[in-house]
């Protein structure tokens, strides 16, 4: 005797439609779709399992994104996205750095235009774990130029690892300038487990952070991966940024203004 595959119920069958939508929209959270909905954690975790089965999306720790597997962009992909937006965050962060400043710069294309910025400073000292903004401050006369030491990581050209994080143990920089693939309540959204490692260990040696982050990157969720933003922080974002997404985000906000 065949046995036939059961179909889901219409209800459950409107609310994975429902969550498909978030999924796609980068709203993946377990607990948050289960407040929206109006079901158990166990309900959401059911319906993602059956959802990943199917191909639509793809699960992680505490939730989903969208499916089957997402791409990370290379740097030069990035550089095309919003670069009137990221060069004005640049340029409001540069002003926040000051003569004798030891900083911490995250990889990233915000970030390198933060290193352009920064190439005609002098006595300041720069703590860099991207390739992008070595190859800018490399030449840089009056800037102490210092690489985190691990592994280049590619597609991002982000230097990370155990070494990398060990090394932020021995210093105390002024401030961090970090950037992310999405900043949401929960932290900072990466493409990897050891990148998320690498941001919270720069987090947490500053003392003073900033995340550099245009618009588009707030509510975003592409991966699955998170470092928490669970100490003080400044959100440095563009003049496009929406308000109901900034206030979500319970941190200190400066706007910046594109030329």
């Amino acid at each position: 005797m065949t046995v036939q595959q059961r179909r889901p119920r219409a209800a459950t069958s409107e609310r994975r439609e429902v969550l498909v939508r978030e999924v796609r929209d980068g709203n993946g959270n377990i607990h948050d779709l289960a407040r929206r909905l109006g079901v158990s954690a166990s309900t959401i975790r059911r319906d993602l399992r059956d959802l990943e089965r199917s191909g639509e999306i793809t699960r992680t720790y505490g939730g989903a994104v969208r499916g089957p597997h997402p791409h990370e962009p290379t740097l030069r992909e990035k550089e095309h996205g919003h670069p009137r937006e990221k060069d004005a965050i640049a340029r409001v962060a540069a002003d926040l750095v000051e003569e004798g400043d030891v900083i911490l710069l995250d990889a990233g294309t915000t970030t390198a235009r933060l290193a352009w910025h920064l190439r005609e400073r002098t006595g300041i000292t720069v703590i860099a774990a991207g390739i992008n903004a070595l190859a800018v401050l490399a030449e840089a006369p009056g800037v102490e130029l210092i690489v985190l030491g691990g592994r280049v990581r590619h597609p991002g050209e982000g230097i990370v690892g155990p070494y990398a994080e060990e090394q932020l143990r021995w210093v105390g920089p002024d401030k961090a300038f970090l950037g992310a693939d999405g900043v949401t309540s929960r932290g900072l959204c990466c493409p990897s487990l050891e990148q998320a490692r690498l941001k919270h260990a720069m987090l947490e040696a500053a003392r003073t952070t900033y995340v550099l982050a245009d618009a588009s990157k707030l509510g975003a969720e592409p991966f699955g991966y998170w470092a928490p933003l669970d100490r003080p922080h400044t959100l440095i974002v563009d003049a496009a940024a929406p308000a109901s997404e900034v206030e979500r985000l319970s941190a200190s906000v400066l706007r910046a203004h594109p030329a």
